[in-house]
C-alpha cells in the first residue's frame, strides 16, 4: 500500500516533540516518575483579560475572511512597527492556525532551496520535504552561540550556487538552544548581497531575557517574512493562532499563500481571532516581564547546576530551552544517549540529531518548563529578584530532574 503514498510524504515521521510528550504521558500513566524536559510548552496561564475576551466572543460562528480579521491584522501590523521599526501593512498579514501552518504554506508555495542553521527546529526540514524543497544545513558551534557567521553563510550560498532561489530560516531566540542571535546585521548584509528570502521565525522573540525584541527585519525588511503567534509569550499554544507578515515586494507570494489557505483550512477559528485582537492591542508588558523573569531564573538554575567538565552548556538567553553537550559519552548516537538517560533517570529530553546535528554529536535539547506556571506566576511579586529558593519551591520537578541528570553525567 505504500506505493499509493508520495515518496516525500512516506519519509515523514511524527514530530519528535509531540512523540516525546506522548511517551512521557504514557510512562507517567504507568506510575513512573518522568521529568518532562522534552516538550516545549509554555506553563503559564493566558492573561485573564484575553481569556475573558475569548469567552465573550464564543457565540461568534461566522466565517471570517481567509486572510483573517482585518482588525486583528491591523493590530499585528502596529505591533510589528513598534517592535521592528518596519511597516508590514495589514494587507500583507495572513492569520494562520499557528505559526507552524504559516511556515508550511510558505514551504509549499516556494520554489527553491532552504537554508537551515543547525540547530534548527524539528519541523523545518520535514516541512521543506512536504514542499519538495531541498534542504542545506549550516552546522554551527557553541563558540558562536549556535548561529552561523556571515562568512559561513556566504560560503554555503556560494557552494550551492548564486542562481538558486534560497530561503534562510532564522529563529531567535532559538529552539533548541535558547540562544539569541547577536550578529543579525552581519547576516542581513549577506542576505541583501545575494537577494535571499528570509523566514524569520519570531515565535520566541517576546521571550528574550534582555527584554529587547531582536528581528533581522530591522536590517533587511525588503525580503524578510516574519512568523509569530500566541503560543509562547501568551501561553496559548492550544488556541492555534499565528500570523505571517509578508514583505510588500512579495505580493504575488502572498496571493499564492491566500489561495493555499482557502483550499486547506479556509479560515482560523473566529472567537480566537477576536481574543487575539485584545492580545495584540492590550498592554501586557508586565505579564511578559514576569514570564521572562521566571524563565530566566529557572534557566539559570539549570545552567548553574548542570555545567561541568562532563556537560558543556551556554547560559540561557531566551525562550525555555538549553542545549547540553555530554562529553566522553559511550553511546553511539544522541538518540541512544537520550534513551539511556530516560531509562536511568526518568529525565526525558530530545536528541541533537532531531535538530540537524550529526547523530554522533552528543547534544540534547532540554526544555525547563516542567513546573506549575500558574502557581509560580501568582507568587512572584518582583520579577527582577527571583531567588534560588523560589525556584526550588515552585519548580521542584526541574530541580529534582537536574540533580538526577547531573549525578548521572558524573559517571560518563
Amino acid at each position: 500500500m505504500s506505493s499509493k503514498i508520495k515518496k516525500n510524504i512516506l519519509k515523514l515521521k511524527e514530530s519528535s516533540t509531540l512523540v516525546i510528550n506522548e511517551k512521557s504521558k504514557e510512562l507517567i500513566s504507568q506510575g513512573k516518575k518522568v521529568y518532562q524536559f522534552g516538550f516545549g510548552q509554555s506553563p503559564f496561564p493566558v492573561p485573564e483579560k484575553i481569556v475573558e475576551t475569548l469567552k465573550l466572543n464564543a457565540y461568534r460562528k461566522e466565517y471570517l475572511p481567509v486572510q483573517g480579521l482585518p482588525e486583528l491584522r491591523e493590530k499585528i501590523s502596529r505591533y510589528l512597527l513598534k517592535e521592528t521599526g518596519n511597516t508590514y501593512p495589514k494587507e500583507n498579514i495572513l492569520i494562520t492556525p499557528g505559526s507552524k501552518e504559516a511556515m508550511l504554506l510558505t514551504h509549499i508555495a516556494f520554489n527553491g532551496d532552504i537554508l537551515i542553521p543547525a540547530p534548527g527546529w524539528v519541523s523545518y526540514e520535514p516541512q521543506a520535504e512536504v514542499g519538495s524543497n531541498k534542504v542545506h544545513w549550516i552546522e554551527t558551534s557553541i563558540s558562536n552561540n549556535w548561529y552561523p557567521t556571515a562568512k559561513e553563510l556566504e560560503s554555503k550560498i556560494r557552494k550551492i550556487g548564486k542562481k538558486k532561489n534560497l530561503i534562510l530560516i532564522l529563529n531567535s531566540p532559538n529552539n533548541p538552544s535558547g540562544a539569541v542571535c547577536n550578529n543579525l546585521s552581519d547576516l542581513a548584509k549577506i542576505a541583501k548581497k545575494y537577494k535571499l528570502l528570509i523566514l524569520s521565525d519570531e515565535i520566541y522573540t517576546d521571550l528574550s531575557f534582555d527584554n529587547r525584541y531582536h528581528s533581522i527585519s530591522t536590517f533587511y525588511p525588503e525580503l524578510t517574512f516574519i512568523s509569530g503567534g500566541l503560543s509562547k509569550w501568551c501561553g496559548a499554544g492550544g488556541w492555534r493562532l499565528g500570523f505571517l507578515a509578508v514583505p510588500k515586494k512579495l505580493n504575488k507570494f502572498l496571493l499564492s499563500l491566500k489561495s493555499l489557505a482557502s483550499e486547506s483550512y479556509s479560515t482560523v477559528n473566529t472567537p480566537t481571532q477576536f481574543a487575539a485582537v485584545e492580545a495584540y492591542e492590550g498592554d501586557y508588558s508586565d505579564y511578559k516581564l514576569k514570564v521572562r523573569g521566571i524563565l530566566n531564573a529557572v534557566g539559570n538554575y539549570v545552567y548553574n547546576n548542570l555545567k561541568s567538565n562532563k556537560i558543556l552548556i551556554n547560559p540561557p538567553q531566551g525562550a525555555f530551552y538549553l542545549m547540553p553537550e555530554f562529553k566522553n559519552s559511550k553511546y553511539k548516537s544522541s538518540a541512544k544517549l537520550c534513551e539511556a538517560i530516560l531509562k536511568d533517570t526518568g529525565v526525558a529530553m530530545l536528541p541533537g540529531s532531531d535538530f540537524g546535528f550529526k547523530p554522533k554529536k552528543m547534544l540534547t535539547r532540554l526544555s525547563y518548563t516542567d513546573f506549575d506556571g500558574k502557581k509560580f506566576f501568582r507568587n512572584v511579586s518582583n520579577y527582577n529578584s527571583i531567588s534560588e529558593e523560589m525556584v526550588k519551591r515552585y519548580a521542584p520537578n526541574v530541580v529534582e530532574g537536574v540533580s538526577k541528570l547531573s549525578n548521572w553525567a558524573k559517571n560518563l
